[in-house]
């Protein structure tokens, strides 16, 4: 998955004010206590993140 796209889905499910502070401020254990800022920037795969992001927040299977 692209970055462009990553962050695409994240500004259409959680609108695009929120979607950076929820990537810059929650950290999540599935990440290896990161935020999604941290572990992008750690080289964790855009993908892999966004099906973190999904499984931790209830993302609907449709827009996985």
């Amino acid at each position: 998955m692209r970055l462009t796209v990553f962050w695409q889905r994240m500004a259409e499910h959680f609108g695009p004010g929120y979607a950076e502070n929820f990537a810059r401020d929650h950290v999540m254990s599935e990440l290896g206590g990161r935020t999604v800022h941290e572990a992008l920037a750690a080289g964790w795969d855009a993908k892999e993140v966004w099906q973190v992001v999904c499984s931790v927040m209830d993302v609907p299977r449709e827009r996985r």
